[in-house]
């Protein structure tokens, strides 16, 4: 029992957090690369990405593994991103390090779901057991290149006044 649910309710739970994370994150992207702020789906972005990676915290696990160390560094990159977008209102430098941020942040839960794909998905589980078959790595290089371009287009992208002061 995991905060009183069964371990597949827990998990079950923590993946549609997870999905509703990169989905919103997705929305979000969009509205970066259209120079649109998206207020509402970045709230729920936030929110739902940093649930994800707590959540992700409260499986058991024995010993400390690369999933807590993705896990630490998203809250990190993601404080990064909450600062800058609701602390310092996307003024002057600001601007460019919450889109920075928060792409990483959604390229971590996308980095996460391939490597969960390639562990549940019969199919890909064959092709690379182990996860350092060729066709893993390439899986995980096409996404970190797409999300590096992706960044880069909505940094450029993604002007406008800073947020006024709350």
């Amino acid at each position: 029992m995991i905060f009183g649910m069964s371990l597949a309710t827990y998990t079950l739970v923590h993946v549609i957090i997870s999905l509703a994370g990169i989905f919103s994150g997705v929305v979000v992207l969009f509205g970066l690369l259209t120079g649109k702020r998206m207020n509402a789906w970045t709230a729920i972005f936030l929110i739902t990405t940093v649930a994800t990676s707590i959540t992700g915290f409260g499986f058991p696990f024995h010993g400390f593994g690369p999933p807590h160390y993705v896990g630490m560094i998203s809250l990190v990159v993601l404080t990064i991103a909450i600062a800058a977008r609701y602390g310092f209102h996307l003024a002057g430098a600001w601007r460019k390090v919450y889109v920075i941020t928060a792409m990483v942040a959604l390229y971590f839960n996308c980095f996460v779901g391939v490597v969960q794909a390639f562990q549940k998905v019969p199919a890909l589980a064959a092709i690379a057991p182990h996860q350092s078959e060729p066709p893993f790595v390439v899986a995980q290089l096409v996404v970190l290149m797409v999300f590096v371009v992706l960044t880069l287009l909505a940094t450029s992208r993604f002007r406008g006044e800073p947020l006024p002061a709350a």
